[in-house]
């Protein structure tokens, strides 16, 4: 499978001729949607079949991020002014009925997600509220208990799998923990591997998503030089050894200004570290060329990952 280990993002409403070459000439892994491409139904829906057109293949990865509430990308169409934390807060009180209407609920947006021709929703939230959590992750959490977020994230996968949509927990090993926002800073974690490992770590335990997305975090008493995303001792050591995440692991977006470098620089330390695929969100088109023009193409393991993923669509 011959595919760049990136997924790229574009400006509008409709593909441009060069990003449609672009796509079709340099062939990245798959493509994520913002708010800026989605107008309507109708449009939305043409745009994806466009992009796999281009792209030659029926399969083509076209990722959202749709969490409701404060994240949202098709409130154009759709307002699900729900957030993960009102589930988590049903579970508190009832676990029986609060799993009935997030199953209903998701039930409910992946029909409206196959229907658009989007195969990957970038959710579950696995972070945990915490005192000093940052307002960017707030009632994107389930809850501020560790067992809630696993239990919910867990259900909240397999629902997506009967549904056949992917999904991608985030943000691996835990976002909860810092008060800053790695959209604009470089957070520093001083917390030691044990209160980690209790609280943070815990929620992404055993889960089976196909995908996992990194945090631009710095965990300083595990690695005090890099965040996760550039990490290799977490990224083998935590992620893959210690929490067991066996699918394909996704660097968050690699133009937040928690990285350092330029974007090629970026990308090309996640990729080293142990991530699989990158993540270019703001949808540059001569970004987007630079980078795929300078990245590889995937691994053997992000090969075999992605047949079964294609396999699971059928």
């Amino acid at each position: 499978m011959k595919k760049k280990a990136i997924i790229i993002s574009i400006k509008g409403y409709n593909l441009t001729t060069k990003e449609r070459i672009l796509i079709k000439n340099e062939k990245p892994w798959g493509l994520i949607l913002f708010k800026r491409n989605i107008k309507s139904l109708k449009q939305v829906k043409k745009l994806i079949k466009e992009i796999r057109k281009s792209a030659k293949d029926s399969k083509f990865p076209v990722m959202i991020d749709e969490e409701g509430q404060s994240v949202s990308r098709l409130s154009k169409i759709i307002n699900h002014n729900l957030s993960q934390k009102l589930f988590g807060d049903i579970y508190k009180h009832n676990p029986k009925i609060a799993l009935v209407i997030y199953k209903n609920y998701i039930n409910n947006l992946t029909t409206l997600l196959k229907k658009i021709g989007i195969n990957i929703n970038t959710v579950p939230v696995l972070d945990v509220i915490r005192k000093k959590t940052h307002k960017i992750i707030g009632n994107r959490s389930f809850s501020n208990n560790p067992s809630i977020v696993k239990e919910l994230g867990q259900v909240c996968v397999k629902q997506y799998k009967l549904n056949k949509l992917g999904t991608v927990i985030k943000h691996i090993p835990g976002h909860g923990c810092t008060d800053f926002d790695s959209h604009l800073k470089t957070p520093n974690v001083k917390l030691t591997y044990k209160n980690l490992n209790k609280i943070d770590f815990f929620p992404f335990k055993s889960n089976s998503s196909q995908f996992a997305m990194t945090a631009h975090i710095i965990y300083s008493k595990i690695d005090k030089n890099n965040v996760a995303t550039f990490s290799n001792k977490i990224i083998s050591q935590i992620i893959r050894k210690k929490i067991r995440f066996k699918g394909i692991l996704i660097s968050d977006d690699i133009s937040m200004k928690a990285l350092k470098h330029d974007l090629v620089t970026n990308a090309k330390k996640s990729l080293t570290a142990g991530c699989n695929i990158v993540l270019y969100c703001a949808g540059n088109y001569k970004d987007s060329s630079k980078l795929l023009k300078e990245l590889p193409f995937i691994d053997n393991f992000t090969t075999k990952k992605t047949s079964e993923f294609y396999k699971f669509l059928r």
